[in-house]
C-alpha cells in the first residue's frame, strides 16, 4: 500500500531532522517512524544515516555531542551494575548465615508452642536441641557391646557445642539402644550434628547399624538439601534460560545480555535482602533464598524479552541505536512498570500471614522483582544501546525500505504465520474457543479436591536419602516413638497433678515426668518414687509453674502424634485453661494451624488487590473481573494436574502453604502475562477499534509473551532439583500452571472471551466502540 511522501519535522533532542510516515487505513492513528539523520553510530553492520538537514538554530557539533552524551550514560549504567554485582557477588556464600529452617523460629508469638519454648531455659540447665543417637543390632545387645556404644557416645562431649550426652538407653526388645546429645541451639546445627555422624561412624564397633535422628538430625538433613541453592540451583536455572534464550534469538550475543542482566538483578537483590536480614527487619528460610533466586532470574529475563522485542522492532524503522532505544524503552516502561507493580502488591500480601517465615517471602522476593525492573529499563538498554545491531547478529534487522501500513501488519488475514493463525481461529470461533477452553480447565481442576494439603511429617521434607529419616524408622522399631523428644507441658503448680493424670491416662502418651533440676536424670518420673534415687527431689517451679515432659507413643513428627497434642488441648483447655502444651509436635500443629489460617486471609486480599490495581490500569470493571477468573481457573487447573503427577510420584501429602504459595506465584504472574496482552491490546483497540485491537495485540505479543512464559516455567522448573518436598511441589504446580496461562488462558482464552463479548467487555470505558468493532475485514470463506 503506498504512503504518502515523509514530511520532515525537526528532531529537537538531537537537533537533527526526523521524518513522520503517516499511513493511510490507520483509522486516525499516526504512526511516527523515527528516521534519524545524524551519520553513522559506528555500531558492525548498522547502516548510516542518511540526509544531513539539521533543525534551525542547531549544529554538527551539537548532534555529536548529544551522541557523546548518550555513550556516557550507558557506559555509566553498565559500569553501575558491573559495581553491583561486584559487591552482591560474594554475598551469595553469606546469605546462609542469615537463614533458619527451624520451625519454631516462625511461629506466632501468642501461640502455646512458642510461650513454652520461651520459657524452657527456666527448667532446664542446658537449652539444647536433642540429637538422637540410635543404634540397632539384628539380635539383642551384649553388655560388652553396649559398654563400647558408651564409650564412644560418651566421647561426644569433647565436641564444643554438643552441651550433654545421656547414658545409653536400651529398648525393651534389647536389640537397640539410644543416646541423647544436645546440641547448643546457637551452633550451626548442620555442623554439629556432622561431626557426631563423622565420630559415631569412625569409632562405633562393626555389626551395628547407627544414625543420628531426632530434632537436630532432621534440621541438619534439611539443611544440607538447602545448600544446593547458591550452586546447583542457579547453574540449572541459568543454564536452562540460557538454552531457551538462544533457541529464541539465534543470536550468539543477546543471550548472554539478557543472562547478565538477571544475574546483575539477582546480585542487588541478593545484597539488599541480606542486609535486611542481617540486621533483623525480615526472617529467612531456605525455601526463601531460592524462591528468590528463582522469581528475580524469571522476572528479569521476562521483562529483557519485552525490551528486546521492542528494540528490535524499533531497529526496523531507524538506522540509529538510540532512537531505537529511546523508542523501545518509551513502549516498554508502562507495561513493565505495570505488570511489575501488581507482581510487587501480590507479593506483599504475604505480609498479613502468621508465620513470620511466610512474611519473610514477600518483602524479600517483593525486592527481587524491583531488581528485575531497575535491571530491565536500565542495565539491559545500556548493553544493546552499546552494542547496537551486532547484539541480533547473525539476523540484525534492517531499517524497511518499503514498511506496510498498521492495518495491513495487524490484519491476521493477510500474513501467515503461528499466531496469524491463532488470531484467525479466535476471531472465527471465539465462542466455541472460550467455551472448550474453559470446559478443559474445569475439568483439569476438578484434580484439585484429592490434594492433601493437611501438613507433611518433618522426617518427609528431604526426598531421597535421611539419616535422621532412617533412625526414626529405628526408633519406632524398638522403642515409643517420642522418645527423646517429648512434648512439654506447662502447668500451674497447683493443677500439676490433674495435668498429669490427663497426660498418663491417653493412649497417645507412654510415659510422664517432671522436669527436676535436682534430679540424676533431670526428670522425676509420674508416679513419683518414694526411694532410690529420686527419694526427696521435688519439680522444678518457675513462676508458679511446673514443666512436664511426656513421651508419646507414636513419632514425634506423625499425625498420630499431632492428633494427640490436639485432643490432649483441647481436655486440658477445659479443666487446665491455663496449662500449655509445646515440643516438636506441638510446633507443627500450630505451623499447619497458622499455615490454613493464612490460606484463607491471603488468597481473598490477593485477588482484591490486583483486581484493584486492573481496574485502574486498564479503566475498566468487566474486563479485570475477566482476567482474574480466568486466571483463578488456571491456578485451579494446574493444582489439579499437579495432583495428578504428585499421585504417580508418591509425594500426595502437601504442606498447607504449598497451595498458599502456588497462588500468590501463578496469580501475580499469570495476570503479569495478561496486563502484557491486555495493555497492548487497549493500546490498539483505542485507535482502530475492539475486533482489530484484540487480534492485533494478540498477534504482537505473542511470541513474545509465550517465551517469556517458557522461560519462567523453566526457571521454576529448576527448584525441582532440590531434593525438598515443598519445593518440588511448587516448581511442579508453577510450571504446570504458567504454561497453562501462557498457552491456554493467555493465547486462547482471554482473546475469545474479549472477542465474544465484544467492546462492552471494556465497561464502564467506551474503549473500542461498537462503530469500530469490526475493524479488521470479515473473513469471506
Amino acid at each position: 500500500m503506498p504512503s504518502r511522501p515523509a514530511t520532515p519535522v525537526p528532531d529537537q533532542e538531537h537537533g537533527n531532522e526526523t521524518h513522520v510516515v503517516q499511513h493511510p487505513g490507520q483509522a486516525g492513528e499516526r504512526a511516527r517512524r523515527v528516521v534519524e539523520s545524524d551519520g553513522a553510530t559506528g555500531s558492525p553492520g548498522e547502516p548510516t544515516g542518511t540526509g544531513r538537514a539539521r533543525a534551525p538554530g542547531t549544529s554538527r557539533r551539537d548532534a555529536v555531542r548529544h551522541r557523546g552524551l548518550w555513550w556516557i550514560l550507558a557506559i555509566a549504567l553498565v559500569l553501575a551494575w558491573f559495581g553491583v554485582m561486584g559487591v552482591g557477588g560474594p554475598t551469595f556464600g553469606k546469605v546462609s548465615d542469615v537463614v533458619s529452617n527451624s520451625q519454631a523460629a516462625f511461629l506466632p508469638v501468642d501461640s502455646q508452642a512458642t510461650q513454652v519454648q520461651d520459657r524452657l531455659g527456666e527448667f532446664q540447665d542446658t537449652d539444647g536441641l536433642p540429637a538422637i543417637i540410635v543404634v540397632e543390632s539384628g539380635e539383642k545387645l551384649s553388655d560388652a557391646q553396649l559398654e563400647e556404644i558408651k564409650n564412644v557416645t560418651g566421647s561426644l562431649g569433647d565436641i564444643p557445642e554438643v552441651l550433654e550426652v545421656s547414658p545409653p538407653i536400651a529398648s525393651e526388645d534389647g536389640e537397640a539402644a539410644e543416646v541423647i546429645a544436645l546440641v547448643d541451639s546457637d551452633a550451626e546445627t548442620g555442623d554439629v550434628v556432622k561431626a557426631i555422624r563423622d565420630r559415631v561412624d569412625e569409632d562405633m564397633p562393626g555389626g551395628l547399624t547407627v544414625a543420628v535422628s531426632g530434632p537436630a538430625g532432621l534440621v541438619a538433613d534439611l539443611s544440607e538439601a538447602f545448600s544446593g541453592i547458591d550452586g546447583l540451583l542457579l547453574l540449572v536455572a541459568l543454564v536452562a534460560v540460557l538454552v531457551i534464550l538462544v533457541v529464541v534469538y539465534r543470536s550468539p550475543i543477546l543471550p548472554f545480555l539478557v543472562l547478565l542482566t538477571s544475574v546483575a538483578a539477582l546480585c542487588g537483590a541478593i545484597l539488599t535482602v541480606y542486609a535486611l536480614a542481617k540486621a533483623g527487619v525480615i526472617d529467612l528460610s531456605g525455601q526463601t533464598q531460592g524462591i528468590l533466586s528463582i522469581i528475580v532470574i524469571g522476572a528479569a529475563t521476562d521483562y529483557g524479552l519485552l525490551y528486546t522485542a521492542r528494540f528490535r522492532e524499533a531497529l526496523h524503522h531507524t538506522p540509529s541505536r538510540w532512537v531505537a532505544t529511546r523508542v523501545a524503552w518509551k513502549g516498554t516502561v508502562p507495561a513493565v512498570l505495570a505488570s511489575g507493580t501488581t507482581v510487587i502488591a501480590g507479593l506483599l500480601c504475604l505480609l498479613f500471614s502468621a508465620l513470620t517465615s511466610n512474611r519473610g517471602v514477600g518483602p524479600a522476593t517483593a525486592i527481587g522483582v524491583v531488581f528485575a525492573i531497575l535491571a530491565g529499563l536500565t542495565l539491559l538498554p545500556a548493553l544493546l544501546a552499546i552494542f547496537g545491531r551486532a547484539a541480533l547478529w547473525p539476523k540484525a534487522p534492517r531499517v524497511d525500505e518499503n514498511p506496510e501500513s498498521h492495518d495491513e501488519a495487524m490484519n491476521p488475514y493477510e500474513h501467515k504465520g503461528l499466531w496469524a493463525a491463532v488470531a484467525r481461529l479466535v476471531d472465527r470461533k471465539s465462542r466455541a474457543v472460550w467455551i472448550v477452553c474453559t470446559i478443559v480447565l474445569a475439568a483439569a481442576a476438578a484434580g484439585a479436591t484429592q490434594l492433601d494439603a493437611g501438613g507433611v511429617p518433618e522426617s518427609e521434607f528431604v526426598l531421597g536419602e535421611s539419616e535422621a529419616r532412617d533412625g526414626l524408622a529405628i526408633i519406632d522399631r524398638h522403642f515409643p516413638g517420642g522418645t527423646g523428644d517429648p512434648m512439654y507441658v506447662l502447668a500451674p503448680e497447683g493443677e500439676a497433678e490433674t495435668v498429669v493424670k490427663a497426660l498418663d491416662g491417653d493412649d497417645g502418651v507412654s510415659s510422664v515426668a517432671f522436669t527436676a533440676k535436682d534430679s540424676p536424670s533431670g526428670t522425676l518420673p509420674y508416679p513419683t518414687p518414694q526411694a532410690g534415687p529420686f527419694a526427696g527431689v521435688e519439680p522444678t517451679q518457675s513462676k508458679g509453674d511446673v514443666l512436664i515432659q511426656a513421651t508419646l507413643t507414636d513419632a514425634s513428627d506423625s499425625e498420630a502424634a499431632q492428633a494427640t497434642v490436639a485432643r490432649l488441648r483441647d481436655a486440658l483447655a477445659t479443666d487446665v485453661p491455663e496449662a500449655k502444651i509445646g515440643g516438636t509436635t506441638a510446633v507443627q500443629v500450630d505451623t499447619i494451624a497458622a499455615s490454613e489460617h493464612d490460606r484463607a486471609l491471603i488468597i481473598p486480599i490477593i485477588l482484591a488487590v490486583i483486581l484493584v490495581i486492573l481496574m485502574v490500569l486498564l479503566r475498566s470493571v468487566l474486563m479485570p473481573v475477566l482476567l482474574i477468573a480466568t486466571t483463578v481457573l488456571s491456578f485451579l487447573a494446574a493444582l489439579g494436574v499437579a495432583t495428578g503427577v504428585f499421585s504417580i510420584m508418591g509425594i500426595n501429602q502437601a504442606d498447607p502453604t504449598v497451595p498458599l504459595f502456588s497462588f500468590v506465584f501463578l496469580v501475580a504472574l499469570g495476570i503479569d502475562y495478561n496486563i502484557f496482552l491486555m495493555s497492548r491490546v487497549r493500546e490498539e483497540v483505542v485507535t482502530v477499534g475492539h475486533r482489530a485491537g484484540v487480534l492485533a495485540g494478540l498477534i504482537t505479543t505473542g511470541g513474545v509473551i509465550t517465551s517469556a512464559g517458557i522461560v519462567l516455567a523453566a526457571t521454576f522448573a529448576a527448584l525441582a532439583v532440590l531434593p525438598i518436598l515443598f519445593l518440588v511441589q511448587l516448581a511442579i504446580i508453577v510450571t504446570i500452571g504458567v504454561l497453562m496461562d501462557t498457552i491456554i488462558v493467555r493465547s486462547l482464552l482471554v482473546p475469545a472471551l474479549a472477542l465474544d463479548i465484544g467492546p462492552r467487555s471494556w465497561w464502564p470505558s467506551r474503549a473500542g466502540t461498537p462503530g469500530r468493532h469490526r475493524a479488521v475485514p470479515a473473513p469471506t470463506d
